[in-house]
């Protein structure tokens, strides 16, 4: 099994970096593959809301100027994903914004890739915003479905230079309960997966309440 963590911190060595890999030891020692991609000081174009991927259907966003494709095909088959962002105005880094809303799109659009997959979220804040900035990466997790793992307090974890989340005794037991958890939730899927079926998907209703 295998997990992949996204890093949406333009630090690539900063907090939100150093907070995933306490969760990836976690999950190391339960021989889960890990590995952390880096998209937050990357050029990631927003989402224009085309709906070109849901015409489509090819597994792709049609904006090609940057490296979100490549990314996609990443994370597709995964057991295991986990987003992490630093707090920007009391929510999700810009980049990490802009990367999650296409990606989760596209996923959507091609069958929606991870549903019943295990997801989580993580933040690294210097005070405050934290749990505005948690709530709306649980958003991508929940809309697709996700098996989302708990933690024993919410997936914050506090420092502002780089290292400093070390010194935040609480947040790093967070972060390796939540590892564990995370692990123990992808075995007990994997090991029922030929005596449980999964419930059946429903197509997708979209209601508009202004005509």
């Amino acid at each position: 099994m295998k997990v992949i963590a996204i890093n949406g911190s333009p630090h690539p060595q900063g907090n939100t970096f150093q907070a995933l890999k306490v969760i990836g030891e976690e999950l190391k020692k339960e021989n889960i593959e890990f590995e952390i991609l880096q998209v937050g000081s990357q050029k990631i174009h927003g989402c224009m809301g085309c709906n070109m991927c849901f015409k489509n259907h090819n597994e792709r966003c049609v904006i090609t100027t940057d490296t979100l494709n490549d990314l996609l095909q990443k994370i597709k088959d995964v057991d295991g994903l986990i987003l992490g962002s630093p707090v920007h105005y009391s929510g999700i880094a810009g980049t990490m914004k802009c990367f999650l809303d296409r990606a989760f799109y596209v996923a959507g659009a091609n069958g929606n890739w991870f549903r019943h997959k295990v997801g989580a979220a993580i933040v690294a804040v210097r005070r405050s915003g934290g749990s505005a900035t948690l709530d709306g990466l649980n958003h991508y997790l929940t809309y697709s479905e996700m098996l989302v793992p708990t933690s024993n307090y919410w997936n914050i974890i506090h420092g502002l230079k780089a290292g400093e989340i070390i010194q935040d005794n609480e947040g790093l037991q967070i972060m390796r309960t939540l590892g564990k958890n995370m692990a123990w939730l992808m075995k007990m899927k994997e090991q029922t997966k030929d005596t449980l079926t999964p419930p059946e998907g429903e197509s997708k209703i979209m209601t508009n309440f202004i005509r």
